[in-house]
């Protein structure tokens, strides 16, 4: 898939901006603020209609605005010349392939594959759990329809479960017990669901992990990744009694303490967890390795080779790790880079745009 043309219209700090790709390779360079990875956030934004920086998209509205838009016109594998326009409205967002209007995200997912490098990727190692479930749940989500459907009932559940647990104030009683069972009776449903998908998803994702790992790292050591369930049950029914054995606790802290909303996405380099036990290098190698298995599992599964957004992460990198891990991305994979200098010239030529106060410009090469 190659994005030739992109138009921002009142999408953060850019006020109108209409950019032609004509080579395989852009860069985007400028001081920091400017309105670089805005530009790259808009181009991840057509994967699952989302921001790689933030889950509000009412944010990505400029001050004052109504509304924000962008369009884009791709030449794609299993669409051929395709044109996508999207409005984001504070109340939401209005989708249109073709000119056909999209009313179903899961009809939509898949279609648009993109795969984003940046400097705040470390943090998949380093951070929280609920960063490691987000990059499962996107990765696993954008080519499995069945996933994102189990995945929005087991929140949506959980979500009216929990709300009824604060509600009852940490009391206990039958009608509650009533009204919580009629709420688990879809969580567990879904729970059940997405523990056999996330299961059979990492499974597939950790073949793609261990190949990324083994072209871009100087070691001979294996790098993989393990789904850690909090908890396991074997159906829908083991699933209601998980919930109903915890109600008591889930009323005193009047919250659900248990489900697959505290699963867990465990890394490892040499068998031993990367988070603890992993060199600096080894974890970049390993965050590289991870958005590299998405690029080879979105291609995969969809057909579709992803577009690559590359953000203020090529300065980050040693020369002997950024030769192997742009020897990997391959020549046919388009990418689009953002940095404060521009790269150098080992890395090929570049259709290259100065960024400054949302404005853009264009010059020669690198």
């Amino acid at each position: 898939m190659r994005l030739r043309r992109i138009t921002l219209q009142h999408f953060r700090n850019i006020p109108l901006a209409e950019l032609a790709f004509e080579r395989r390779q852009q860069f985007f360079v400028g001081d920091n603020g400017q309105g670089k990875t805005n530009l790259l956030e808009a181009a991840g934004f057509v994967s699952a209609l989302r921001s790689f920086r933030t889950t509000d998209s009412r944010v990505l509205i400029a001050h004052g605005q109504s509304e924000a838009a962008l369009a884009c016109e791709f030449e794609h594998e299993r669409l051929g010349v395709t044109k996508l326009v999207i409005k984001l409205r504070p109340g939401g967002k209005e989708v249109w392939c073709d000119g056909e209007k999209v009313t179903r995200l899961g009809d939509y997912l898949g279609r648009f594959p993109t795969v984003v490098f940046s400097s705040q990727d470390q943090q998949l190692v380093r951070g929280a759990p609920g960063l490691r479930r987000r990059w499962m749940d996107f990765t696993l989500a954008a080519m499995d329809t069945g996933y994102l459907r189990a995945l929005q009932g087991y929140h949506k559940a959980l979500a009216e479960r929990n709300a009824l647990l604060k509600r009852a104030g940490g009391g206990a009683g039958s009608a509650v017990g009533a009204e919580l069972s009629a709420f688990e009776k879809p969580l567990a449903a879904a729970a059940a669901e997405l523990l056999v998908k996330r299961e059979a998803g990492v499974a597939e994702l950790a073949e793609h992990v261990s190949a990324a790992y083994a072209r871009i790292a100087d070691s001979a050591e294996r790098a993989g990744i393990r789904y850690a369930p909090d908890v396991t049950a074997e159906n829908a029914h083991g699933w209601l009694g998980v919930f109903e054995r915890g109600r008591a606790r889930d009323l005193q802290f009047r919250t659900t303490l248990a489900g697959p909303h505290r699963d867990e996405l465990l890394f490892t380099v040499g068998e031993r967890a990367a988070k603890e036990f992993g060199s600096e290098g080894q974890q970049r190698s390993l965050v590289l390795a991870l958005q590299l298995a998405q690029v080879s599992f979105f291609r995969a599964r969809s057909g579709v080779e992803p577009l690559l957004l590359a953000d203020d992460v090529l300065g980050e990198l040693d020369p002997q790790r950024r030769r192997r891990f742009w020897a990997t991305l391959g020549e046919a994979r388009q990418v689009i880079a953002t940095g404060t200098s521009l790269p150098d010239a080992e890395l090929g030529a570049w259709e290259v745009f100065r960024v400054k106060g949302g404005m853009f410009t264009t010059e020669a090469g690198a």
